[in-house]
């Protein structure tokens, strides 16, 4: 980003969904117009509907439009956008993508592809952090990737080993290793899915820590140079690497470790000359915190940050980009200190009855239950359609209230409320969870689903009065007298929605 101040009046969005949603509503605000980079799949969407200007950049598949760097520089130019913000996902931690921007006289809305670099790249965010002498997992960061050398090198750490994609997160390119006999398949797995999804193959090792809390401290530098930072969340309710739950902030963090891990997120971040919104993420366990990575964007679970600080990340990233000071009055050591506590859940299309496999097609009737401390991110309306081509996330549930138990209750009463027809949520996934005593009392790791939700739930079974309703229904219908919506194909009640 440049140092001296620019007008920006049309943002494009390379992204989609729920993240393309919540750009489009601050670049409103700023007063902003916006240009939607979407594939052909992508019309039916709520972004689509909400942006002032969509183009197309190409078909479904991510390596053909949402991935493709030149396809989504020629659509921002031919919109006429003097920028891009790239969301989180895609091309938002691609530093060739950052550069190509900047190439093209493009603003891109995250940190310089310098920083990106330096800090996305686990390993040389790895080495980074060992010359500052910041706290490091053990384990293995080396070029040489051979299979026999990796397998080695893991026997030499000490089981159970994590082996990670270099150049990605999000849980792809990821694997347990618990045993010689295992670990070369594993490893091999991991750099397939590491090429797959990163286009590098390149992966590290670390020890595995079994009873560890994932923290993660919001960070942000603006054009004064400084780096502050607005507290941690708990992201440590995830399933196969991918979080499901976050809260701000963490309610079993002891306030010394807070303290020196937000000191460590600002020293790595200050030192590869950060701007804008990003993460600092570290595993806690037996009262020690190591860093675990860096990531160069906006993360999903912002808005609780959001909600807890009173601050608004995606303005502060698009005025940061224009040149302005944005948190420069707390760079001489104040801190913007949390207010009550909020809770996001991620609502999925799933079938939670069958271990969380993806549920696909047309939202019937879709509503949400509004009200104070209450705020739903979503990139998908009644009508619209859950394709197999993306993540299928289909909204951000997120509560604040004054205490945790405050919290909690609210999120458990706003999901029973929400409706969602057409297809199946995890919403039953969720309710579990808020409901079992160590997620209440904040004592859960990251082996907490593993530990109590290994299995899918077990579907749930009319009692007397639903099997008579049933029954007579089913007379009804067998006669002719009634006929049945579920023999039409088009109706949102030909697909089950949240299993109660």
């Amino acid at each position: 980003m440049s140092d001296h101040r620019v007008k920006i009046t049309r943002i494009a969005i390379a992204n989609r969904g729920e993240v393309a949603v919540r750009i489009i509503r601050a670049c409103e605000e700023l007063e902003i117009e916006t240009v939607l980079l979407h594939s052909e799949v992508d019309i039916n969407s709520r972004a689509y509907r909400m942006a002032t200007k969509t183009i197309c950049i190409g078909p479904a598949p991510s390596n053909e439009s949402y991935l493709n760097i030149q396809a989504n520089i020629t659509g921002a130019k031919a919109g006429g956008a003097q920028a891009i913000h790239p969301g989180f996902g895609f091309l938002s931690e691609n530093a060739d993508f950052a550069e190509a921007c900047e190439k093209q006289g493009i603003v891109f809305i995250g940190p310089s592809a310098q920083a990106i670099r330096q800090l996305g790249d686990k390993m040389s965010c790895k080495n980074l952090a060992l010359s500052l002498g910041l706290p490091l997992i053990p384990g293995y960061q080396g070029t040489d990737q051979t299979s026999a050398k990796l397998l080695a090198e893991a026997e030499s750490i000490g089981f159970p080993v994590i082996v990670k994609a270099a150049a990605g997160g999000g849980g792809r390119g990821m694997k347990v290793l618990r045993n010689s006999q295992e670990a070369r398949e594993l490893i091999e797995s991991a750099q397939r899915e590491a090429l797959s999804a990163f286009g590098s193959s390149q992966v590290f090792l670390e020890k595995y820590l079994d009873r560890a809390k994932h923290i993660e401290f919001q960070i942000f530098g603006d054009v004064s140079g400084k780096v502050v930072h607005l507290m941690d969340r708990e992201c440590s309710v995830q399933r196969r690497h991918q979080k499901i739950i976050e809260e701000a902030t963490s309610p079993s963090l002891p306030s010394e470790a807070r303290r020196k891990m937000a000191e460590a997120a600002c020293l790595i971040a200050e030192s590869a000359g950060y701007r804008s919104a990003g993460t600092v993420e570290f595993l806690y366990q037996d009262e020690k915190f190591y860093l675990l990575e860096v990531n160069t964007r906006l993360q999903v679970e912002h808005p609780v940050t959001e909600m807890v600080m009173g601050v608004d990340l995606v303005k502060a990233q698009i005025l940061t980009a224009q040149g302005e000071a944005v948190f420069g009055h707390l760079a001489s050591g104040q801190q913007r200190q949390p207010h009550g506590h909020a809770i996001e859940c991620r609502i999925y299309a799933e079938n939670p009855y069958l271990g969380g496999v993806p549920s696909t097609g047309k939202l019937g009737e879709v509503s949400w239950p509004q009200g104070p401390g209450r705020r739903f991110e979503y990139g998908f309306e009644s009508g619209d359609e859950i394709t197999a081509y993306y993540d299928p996330m289909i909204s951000k549930v997120v509560v604040w209230d004054e205490t945790r138990p405050r919290a909690i209750k609210k999120m458990k009463k706003v999901l029973s409320e929400s409706v969602i027809f057409g297809v199946f949520t995890n919403i039953p996934f969720l309710l579990e969870i808020l409901s079992h005593p160590e997620f209440i009392n904040g004592k859960m790791t990251t082996r907490f689903i593993d530990q109590y939700f290994s299995e899918p739930l077990a579907e749930l079974q009319p009692n007397p009065e639903e099997q008579k309703l049933l029954q007579l229904i089913s007379k009804k219908i067998n006669s002719g007298e009634l006929k049945s919506p579920l023999l039409d194909s088009d109706s949102p009640f030909a697909k089950t929605w949240r299993g109660v």
